[in-house]
């Protein structure tokens, strides 16, 4: 599995002394020595930090890839692509 900067992951386990549970999104911020770890910022639907953990590969699984703003798709227009 090849994860990036900016990847979108979800915990697999929990992670206690930073408050995190199974199944908490956050965003890789920074990867340590070719996948040895990642640095995830975990954060609310407001966009405040909650917590920015080191993760390791065992700990979590891909979530879903940000999509590229060029590539958004407007629903509101009449003939937008579905």
């Amino acid at each position: 599995m090849t994860v990036r900067e900016h990847d979108c992951i979800v915990l697999t386990d929990d992670l206690p002394g930073d408050g995190l549970q199974a199944g908490d999104v956050g965003t890789v911020v920074h990867v340590n020595g070719e996948g040895a770890g990642y640095e995830v910022e975990f954060m609310t639907l407001t966009g405040k930090t909650v917590a920015v953990a080191t993760v390791l590969a065992s700990q979590f699984r891909p979530g879903l890839r940000p999509i590229p703003p060029g590539h958004l798709i407007d629903v509101a227009s009449p003939g937008a692509e579905a």
